[in-house]
């Protein structure tokens, strides 16, 4: 295999544009465009409204409003292809414009990531089969940034842990294996969980296929098969379900607290105009695909889409820091601004002029930011600072750190009696199950009661799927402090030990610098997230180490070595959930040493954290902070105190690290419990 340039987040964003628009082309003349709702937002991403219009796209309607309308010969269906639902809408919406008979349409289905064979059983047995020309758009990772790959698959926690259903697997290992096939086989495989072990053995599986099709095909080798990555060191498979208490936490960095209480959807979010001003006339233009949809109410005129991304220069220094200090960043920008703007007063040549004019539009620019941001901080104060976002907030770090949750009940039960939002009340009760290893039976059918009475009777069903996810449950033993382990990830019912893991692996930081931190528990204000501190068992140990110790970590960002998987980590890894993976891909000696020279001295390697389930924006910017010390910049003091006799230490901190993040989605707290809450309304007629 060519040696690779490198894993580029672009090249993937510029691939998935480039299949759909020729898939538009290959449909000749104008086209109405019949898109899958939940697609509108990761096409948007990579592609703009005005894009499609150049290859002949008229107008886009959604699919699940059944509106589409004869104006075009040609209808084009973009809708995902393991969902039996959708395919059934579509047949039903050819068949309606068929019995219309004004035109003769010439209808195409687009399946994204690729076409099923039940999808092709339900259009043959509605008669349309023959009807449609059927293409596949393999849209799997969708670049978010440059630095997160995601499938945006919005069921998949759903999925997964709620209807076993292992079609994300599927996708996710679907996606890898393309990742490998271009850049090369993951040199070491190292994850924790079970359905980290299934999308494993998935790729394994999937590798020998490949291999056995290339031999069968007459080559006289695979060369897939024999050749490990020169540029990925290792991927890192974290399972949702082994830390589901840390998406139960409130998020506290500023992008987490936007999407708790505005939300954020494909790096865009839905905000009141009254907090964040009207959209300039530029934006009022249809550029994205999720605004070019069908007209708003008048009521949703009201709300104004805000795009979240690093595009915007001012959010990519907001998003990782800890929403406490966010207030005093965005101060230090605005003082900043007006002294760049008074700057034109003392221009004295026309040359400075004309310095100061051309930095203009980028000071108008940042001066729109600022007021965006500025308004959407003030009004996330007001719900930090109220009561109910207090009480839960110490709620919620005191059962992190490990105080006897009966103490708590009453301040739980408070909150019930005070009409808090269900899922808020939820979160907390599903907290402490996951960290005391569930509740004592008295306590549990005692908030059951009072859940069912104040928020009504469907939740009990509600009640019924988070005990099927093992989030809301009768403790066996009296003792929190006895929860069953899986050892050699034997046992079925294991859960992950908090107690035990709060000390093995520091999860609590009692002295926290939020203005300049020094750990990855500033994201939650003292709580180090657990599947994070995971990825830094591997990747940081000697820092983790000394964390653990409490010794002096600066300047050592972690010398370790991935080869060496979850080595020193072993016992506190057997008491998180779910069972252990640490696989070696290796090839041929020949081609082992082709990637080393290949590979180079001091070359900066990526590293794939992919995290199956779901992933928070607040493990996300826990995830950067580790980049960050992995970047040999953040080194270069440390290595000049090395002395000559730490040569083999020096070369291993000379090897930089990028640390690229995938995930099935992204989800919060709120996201989780809405895949678990029972909308229907029960009520007697």
């Amino acid at each position: 295999m060519a040696p690779s340039s490198g894993l580029d987040t672009d090249q993937i964003k510029d691939k998935a544009r480039k299949d759909l628009l020729a898939l538009l082309e290959g449909v000749q003349g104008k086209k109405n465009l019949v898109l899958e709702r939940s697609l509108a937002g990761p096409i948007g991403v990579f592609v703009k409204f005005s894009t499609l219009q150049d290859y002949g796209v008229d107008k886009v309607f959604w699919l699940e409003n059944g509106n589409v309308d004869s104006s075009q010969r040609n209808v084009v269906f973009l809708a995902r292809g393991d969902n039996p639902t959708q395919t059934q809408t579509i047949a039903e919406q050819v068949k309606k414009l068929q019995r219309k008979g004004e035109t003769d349409h010439e209808f195409s289905i687009f399946w994204a990531p690729r076409r099923t064979l039940v999808c092709n059983k339900i259009l043959e047995n509605e008669g349309v089969l023959g009807d449609v020309s059927v293409s596949e758009f393999p849209l799997f990772f969708v670049p978010l940034e440059k630095d997160v790959l995601s499938l945006e698959l919005p069921d998949s926690f759903r999925d997964l842990y709620l209807r076993k259903n292992p079609t994300p697997l599927f996708h996710a290992a679907q996606a890898l294996m393309l990742m490998q096939q271009h850049h090369g086989l993951f040199p070491r495989i190292i994850g924790k969980g079970d359905n980290a072990r299934r999308l494993t053995d998935l790729l394994l599986r999937m590798r020998s296929e490949i291999a056995v099709g290339e031999k069968s095909s007459g080559r006289s080798h695979s060369v897939f098969g024999l050749t490990p990555s020169s540029t990925i060191e290792s991927i890192i498979i974290i399972d949702r379900e082994v830390d589901f208490a840390t998406v139960l936490l409130t998020q506290l960095t500023y992008e987490g607290l936007i999407d708790e209480l505005v939300g954020i959807q494909n790096n865009q979010a839905e905000v009141d105009t009254s907090i964040v001003g009207s959209a300039p006339s530029a934006q009022q233009s249809h550029d994205s695909v999720s605004r070019s949809a069908p007209a708003a109410s008048p009521q949703q005129t009201l709300k104004r889409k805000i795009q979240l991304d690093s595009n915007d220069k001012l959010y990519e220094q907001l998003r990782d820091a800890n929403f406490a200090i966010v207030g005093g960043l965005l101060n230090k920008v605005a003082r900043r601004l007006e002294s760049d703007y008074e700057s034109r007063h003392t221009a004295k040549s026309t040359s400075e002029l004309r310095e100061f004019v051309n930095k203009l539009p980028g000071y108008q620019a940042e001066q729109q930011s600022l007021k965006i941001h500025t308004g959407l901080a003030e009004d996330m104060m007001k719900n930090t600072k109220s009561d109910i976002f207090s009480r839960v907030l110490e709620i919620q770090q005191n059962l992190a750190a490990g105080t006897e949750p009966s103490s708590l009940h009453e301040m739980i039960e408070e909150l019930i009696a005070r009409n808090t939002p269900l899922p808020v009340v939820l979160r907390l009760v599903c907290l402490e199950s996951c960290i005391s290893g569930g509740l004592r039976p008295k306590d549990l059918e005692n908030f059951k009661r009072q859940i069912v009475h104040a928020y009504g009777f469907q939740h009990l069903l509600t009640l019924d799927s988070l005990d099927k996810l093992r989030l809301l449950h009768a403790r066996a033993s009296a003792n929190p402090l006895m929860i069953p382990t899986s050892v050699g990830g034997v046992v079925s019912d294991a859960k992950t030990n908090y107690n035990y893991l709060r000390k093995a692996l520091r999860l609590i930081v009692d002295e926290v610098n939020e203005q300049d931190p020094n750990d990855i528990a500033y994201v939650y204000s003292g709580y180090a997230p657990l599947s994070v501190r995971l990825v830094q068992c591997v990747l940081q140990k000697q820092f983790l180490a000394n964390m653990i110790k409490g010794t002096n970590t600066a300047g050592v960002s972690g010398v370790s070595s991935v080869a060496q998987g979850w080595r020193g980590f072993e016992e506190a890894v057997k008491n998180v959930r779910g069972r252990t993976i640490d696989e070696v891909q290796s090839g041929e000696d020949k081609a082992v040493k082709a990637r080393q020279i290949l590979n180079g001295h001091g070359e900066k390697r990526t590293v794939l954290a992919f995290f199956l389930g779901g992933i928070t924006f607040t493990e996300i910017a826990a995830l950067r902070f580790i980049a960050k010390q992995e970047d040999s910049k953040s080194r270069s003091h440390y290595l000049s105190r090395l002395s000559s006799s730490s040569l083999v230490l020096k070369k291993a901190l000379i090897a930089r690290r990028r640390i690229i993040i995938g995930t099935t989605s992204i989800i919060s707290g709120n996201s989780m419990m809405a895949s678990c809450t029972e909308t229907a309304n029960y009520r007697a007629k």
